[in-house]
C-alpha cells in the first residue's frame, strides 16, 4: 500500500499548482499526518525533488534566473523585506545564514505572494518563532528567483532604498 500511496502522492504533487499540506494528503489517503511525512521523506531519499514549504509540499521547479542577495535588518522588518522582493517580481526561495558553530543553515521559504508573507508572519507569531538571522546579527541571504533582469534590478533597488541590501 505504501508504494501505491507514494505514487499517488507524487502524481498529486506534480499536478498541483500550489503546495499541498501533509494534513490534506493524510485526510485523502486516510492515514496520519506523520505517515505522509514519512512517505515524503522516503520519496526524497529516493531522489524525488519534493520540497517542504510553510504551506505544504511541492515539487521543486527550476527557476529561469536566480540571484543570491545578502541582506541585513531587524526581525520586525522581515515582512517589509519580503514584500519588496515579491512586489518587484521575485520569489524568495530560501533564507540562509552562516552560523559560526553549525556552518550554513538554510530554511526553505518559497514566498511568492502577499498571502505567503502573511502566512509566514502569522505562523512566526503563533509559534513564537525566531528568525534565523537573529543568530547572525540580522545578516542573512536569500536565493531569489526572477524572470527578467529588470526584475532583479528593481528588487535590489527596493532593498537598497530600505537599507536592507548588503553590497
Amino acid at each position: 500500500m505504501t508504494n501505491h500511496r507514494q505514487t499517488q502522492i507524487k502524481a498529486q504533487l506534480m499536478a498541483a499548482d500550489t503546495p499541498v499540506s501533509a494534513t490534506t494528503l493524510a485526510k485523502k489517503y486516510n492515514v496520519s499526518r506523520q505517515t505522509i511525512v514519512g512517505d515524503v521523506a522516503l520519496m526524497r531519499a529516493l531522489g524525488e525533488k519534493i520540497i517542504a514549504t510553510p504551506r505544504g509540499y511541492e515539487y521543486e521547479r527550476p527557476s529561469k534566473n536566480e540571484a543570491l542577495l545578502v541582506c541585513k535588518h531587524l526581525p520586525v522588518d522581515a515582512a517589509d523585506e519580503m514584500r519588496r522582493i515579491v512586489h518587484n517580481g521575485g520569489v524568495i526561495k530560501d533564507v540562509i545564514v552562516d552560523h559560526p558553530l553549525y556552518g550554513q543553515l538554510r530554511g526553505t521559504l518559497l514566498v511568492r505572494t502577499d498571502a505567503d508573507i502573511n502566512m509566514f508572519t502569522a505562523k512566526m507569531k503563533l509559534n513564537k518563532g525566531r528568525m534565523l538571522s537573529e543568530l547572525t546579527g540580522g545578516v542573512h541571504m536569500h536565493t531569489v528567483a526572477y524572470d527578467q533582469q529588470e526584475d532583479l534590478t528593481a528588487i535590489k533597488a527596493a532593498l537598497r532604498d530600505a537599507g536592507y541590501l548588503v553590497e
